[in-house]
């Protein structure tokens, strides 16, 4: 009862974080515009200063930054556990599959359940997209003014990801939150040698043991005691940095890309669900709602995975064993909600920038997102950075193309939200349906 309201309470300061956030940012933003459209401008830069500040992109002390600071704090201390939080939680998972023959079998329905949401998130984004780009919604005047503040990288043959998935150095991949599928790879081949090993590699499994313990404490601790803090200063300066120059020319792709993840959140998995299973799907709905809430304030599925979990398994039904093998893995390779975003965004963008968008080219535009969402790393803004790969591959290199890719970039944290939940939310239901699969679920606490 004490955890049910603890668990309670830590949803009711997400949910007030958000609220606020989004109260504060906008009395923000009107005040900002209030100001510079009465020649208090000079009013404005000092409040910015004090509060919103990005600290890293100025030369010497121009300003305090504190929102700014709070928010980077918050972000970097969950970046810190990604890596160690991958390795222990993934090798322990496969130490406790003992039986090759059970870790192939769930393995390879769990990589199939990703790869159908994938193919259903992908398809219907892009039918999606596809019709607001006929009706014209996507016809915008982009300002040319801000063509050199487009941030691009370099890009690749998305298959190289393939190759890139296997290390050439074990510390090289683990010094970087950008190799999370390497980390990946690592953790499965640690654990598949230490169960080869029996009892011989107990010791290090205590130590892998209590390192995870330690990293869920640490978590448990930014989780419960600095997360509402930081989320409201987070959306808050969102909000107040980016104004109404901003939004104007993206609001179509943002209003666009919320509905459609938010669409498919309420209907490709618990039709998934329900389909796999013939479960009610509402129980799933219902409790894995803060979940999603979670994830869209933080912007972090690595962020969200210990809540997923004990969720999963002490809600839904899921067993410990099993969650601790699809979730880790669904956090790394499970990225259907940025696929999603990746064919609105691409449409979007092509269209404003003038290029006419086919359903060929939707098509090509999925494969490339899925090959590339695979080997994204859960950290924020992640995703959106790597809709510039899915754009190479089409060919998309215009000056509009890259301006359009800048605004894409400015306002990625709105619809980041909702791409978010796509994601996690997905971890979730595909643990449901692997339980089932392997007859573990416990059916009476999934509809309790």
């Amino acid at each position: 009862m004490e955890n049910k309201k603890k668990e309670t309470s830590i949803v009711k300061k997400m949910i007030l974080a958000v609220a606020g956030g989004f109260i504060a940012g906008f009395l923000c933003l009107l005040l900002r515009e209030a100001l510079n459209g009465s020649g208090g401008s000079g009013v404005w830069k000092v409040i910015e200063a004090i509060l919103f500040q990005d600290i890293t992109a100025t030369q010497g002390i121009e300003g305090l930054g504190l929102f700014y600071i709070i928010g980077q704090l918050f972000m970097r201390g969950l970046q810190l556990a990604i890596v160690p939080l991958v390795i222990t939680s993934l090798t322990l998972a496969l130490c406790s599959l003992a039986n090759p023959e059970k870790l192939g079998r769930i393995a390879g329905k769990t990589f199939i359940t990703y790869l159908c949401f994938y193919a259903a998130a992908a398809s219907l984004a892009g039918i999606a997209a596809y019709f607001v780009k006929s009706m014209g919604w996507f016809d915008v005047n982009l300002p040319s003014e801000m063509a050199t503040e487009a941030v691009t990288m370099d890009g690749y043959n998305p298959l190289v990801t393939v190759v890139n998935a296997v290390p050439s150095n074990i510390v090289s991949a683990c010094s970087t939150n950008n190799t999370i599928l390497s980390v990946v790879v690592i953790a499965i081949i640690l654990g598949l040698c230490m169960t080869a090993m029996g009892s011989k590699a107990e010791p290090l499994k205590q130590v892998i043991e209590n390192l995870n313990d330690v990293v869920q404490m640490f978590l448990n601790f930014l989780i419960n005691k600095i997360a509402p803090v930081a989320i409201f200063c987070m959306i808050t300066r969102t909000l107040a940095v980016y104004g109404v120059e901003y939004i104007g020319p993206t609001l179509v792709w943002i209003v666009t890309t919320i509905v459609v993840s938010l669409t498919l959140v309420a209907t490709i998995y618990p039709i998934g669900i329900f389909l796999s299973t013939r479960l009610n799907p509402m129980p799933f709905l219902k409790k894995s709602f803060k979940i999603g809430l979670f994830a869209a304030a933080t912007n972090s599925s690595a962020a969200t995975l210990p809540l997923n979990t004990k969720t999963c398994t002490e809600e839904l039904g899921c067993s410990e064993e099993i969650s601790s093998f699809v979730l880790p893995t669904g956090m790394t390779i499970n990225m259907n909600g940025t696929t999603a975003m990746h064919m609105i965004a691409v449409t979007f963008i092509a269209t404003a920038a003038g290029i006419n968008v086919t359903p060929t080219t939707l098509a090509t535009a999925a494969f490339l997102s899925i090959c590339t969402a695979v080997g994204t790393p859960a950290i924020p803004v992640a995703g959106t950075t790597m809709v510039y790969v899915v754009m190479s591959g089409l060919g998309m290199s215009s000056e509009l193309c890259m301006i359009g890719y800048s605004l894409v970039l400015a306002m990625n944290y709105l619809p980041g939200m909702a791409v978010i939940t796509l994601n996690v939310i997905g971890d979730a239901a595909t643990n449901v349906i692997v339980n089932f699969k392997e007859g573990v679920l416990d059916k009476d606490m999934y509809n309790r």
